[in-house]
């Protein structure tokens, strides 16, 4: 047991301290199979197993879920916990705090969310409303940066939207956006391993609906999307790009449709995000 926890110990270590380390390094870069270490990546897919639906797990839930044997998914429960990444009553467990090291190494040391804050920042000044900086990580939009907070009536904030949080990509305006940046086999390849689900009644769940949408959005260069996410609220997208052209993320502004209808948004705050687009632009 000593040497497992000493050994997901230094790789967590590893991951959080390497600021080098290329995004995706361990899935996107051929690697022999004498390179891996299988017992890391059993660990992370037990770390990954939690979420809003599920806070605590035991042993045979974490096994359904990450595809482990029981009697697997035990000991790295237990490793995780030795280690101070997942806290337990002695039969459930959960995520600790120091998951959030990860999360924040990342936050304080990746350039994106650094250079766009101060641009997100103004935004929110001038505007009164909330701005959000988004990835792609697989099927999910993943919020890296959102403007400060600013008091304004007619400010929208969507359920669970914080940093770190991971949205379907295929109905929400940044997700799109991202997704449109891609080249055609990767867009391809994408949309083939996709799930959809009806988050509202007004969700796309067919994937050559799905592909329509990306594809307006590849021709008119922004996103709107009305009410696919959550109910009785739009949002509105655009890509960031480098100074290369390719698309790294997507900036978004959210709002309720009876406060400016679809027209009237597009008209106000389209012009709003593109001069920002073209701000952070130089900085990316």
């Amino acid at each position: 047991m000593q040497s497992q926890c000493t050994s997901i110990a230094r790789l967590l270590h590893y991951l959080r301290d390497n600021r080098a380390m290329p995004p995706h390094t361990f899935i996107t870069e051929a690697m022999a199979s004498s390179d891996r270490i299988e017992g890391a990546v059993k660990a992370f897919a037990v770390l990954e197993s939690f979420d809003f639906e599920r806070q605590r797990l035991n042993a045979t839930l974490t096994a359904q879920r990450t595809g482990l044997t029981r009697a697997a998914a035990r000991r790295h429960l237990l490793t995780l916990a030795h280690i101070g990444y997942l806290e337990s009553d002695g039969s459930y467990y959960w995520l600790a705090p120091k998951v959030l090291r990860l999360a924040g190494s990342y936050l304080s040391s990746a350039r994106l969310p650094r250079a766009v804050q101060p641009t997100l920042n103004r935004l929110a000044r001038d505007t009164g409303q909330a701005f959000s900086v988004v990835v792609l990580d697989g099927a999910d939009a993943v919020i890296v940066a959102r403007s400060g907070e600013h008091r304004n009536a007619s400010r929208v904030m969507p359920m669970g939207i914080h940093l770190g949080a991971r949205l379907p990509a295929f109905a929400t305006s940044t997700g799109r956006v991202l997704l449109a940046g891609l080249d055609a086999a990767g867009l391809t390849q994408r949309l083939d391993s996709l799930k959809p689900y009806a988050l509202t009644p007004h969700t796309l769940t067919k994937k050559t609906a799905i592909r329509t949408a990306v594809g307006k959005v590849q021709k008119q260069g922004f996103c709107y999307v009305a009410q696919e996410h959550e109910l009785d609220l739009h949002a509105l997208a655009v890509p960031l790009r480098d100074t290369k052209g390719q698309v790294l993320a997507a900036l978004n502004l959210v709002q309720n449709p009876i406060v400016h209808k679809a027209e009237d948004f597009q008209k106000r705050y389209l012009p709003v995000l593109l001069q920002a687009e073209g701000e952070i632009r130089g900085l990316l």
